[in-house]
């Protein structure tokens, strides 16, 4: 056979062999859809009655529905009744997402409504993504989370895996480059700023059951370009990081971490981090 002949005998192999799974653009329509319709700031049209705001779940439910009759290989815990789950879980959905806008509107002085959180703010995008991604994962489904997480990621440049656990009031300000790995536990009332990495010491695939990523309690702020590192470090209710600290050991509650830049000369002067 020629080599063009080989190359379509791989590619007629590899489409014959691949899981099954609907294409991404079916499970983005399908976030998009529900994000539409738990916030109307993102419908094309608003419905002002209840018959229509039904109608529109039920559709939704129906494309679920659709993907995961075409996902049955990812999911762990069987079909029976994992839509109505789901859809149960909406309400506690929409409370945690609004929280965070009101998170968000208290601690970012340039937000001029919770309107415009919702419209324009890659940190709430984020956060709806994750929020649905995560009760979806906690259900038994597999790949179709991560699906969801990946376009909020491609589209905000914030990468929240959605395994992560992330409780209430939580603040993205900007958000640009933060990565929040996949065993990450958050507190309430947390605020994290722009290039911060809650992530894993290990890359080491047979490490991948076991917390590699920190752990970050009640009321911390953490500043731009903050790296925390490591399943076993634990930053303790109400401490603040600085920006650019990089961190692989716990921290005592209320602590202030802060990076401390020195000119290098003669003596041998390095930056430091200062602990407050």
């Amino acid at each position: 056979m020629s080599t063009t002949e080989d190359f379509i005998t791989e590619l007629a192999k590899a489409h014959r062999d691949v899981s099954t799974c609907p294409p991404p653009e079916m499970v983005i329509t399908f976030f998009d859809h529900l994000l539409s319709v738990l916030f109307p700031e993102f419908a094309h049209k608003r419905q002002v009655d209840e018959s229509g705001i039904k109608r529109i779940l039920d559709k939704c439910r129906s494309e679920l529905r659709d993907i995961l009759d075409q996902n049955e290989d990812c999911v762990q815990s069987g079909r029976a009744g994992l839509e109505d789950a789901f859809f149960e879980k909406l309400p506690l959905v929409r409370k945690a997402l609004l929280e965070d806008v009101d998170a968000i509107f208290a601690g970012d002085p340039a937000a001029g409504s919770k309107g415009e959180i919702i419209r324009t703010y890659p940190g709430f995008y984020a956060m709806a993504a994750h929020r649905i991604a995560h009760e979806l994962l906690k259900l038994g489904v597999n790949l179709i989370p991560r699906i969801i997480s990946e376009h909020a990621h491609r589209q905000t440049g914030i990468d929240i895996h959605p395994g992560a656990e992330i409780g209430d009031h939580f603040c993205i300000d900007h958000g640009t480059g933060i990565v929040i790995g996949e065993t990450t536990k958050i507190g309430s009332h947390v605020k994290i700023y722009q290039g911060v990495t809650l992530g894993g010491l290990s890359v080491k695939k047979e490490d991948a059951k076991k917390k590699r990523h920190p752990t970050i309690e009640d009321n911390v702020v953490i500043y731009s370009g903050a790296t925390i590192l490591g399943g076993n470090t634990v930053i303790g209710t109400g401490s603040i990081i600085g920006g650019n600290v990089w961190l692989t050991k716990s921290v005592p509650p209320n602590s202030k971490i802060y990076y401390q830049a020195k000119m290098s000369n003669t003596e041998g002067e390095t930056d430091t981090i200062t602990y407050k």
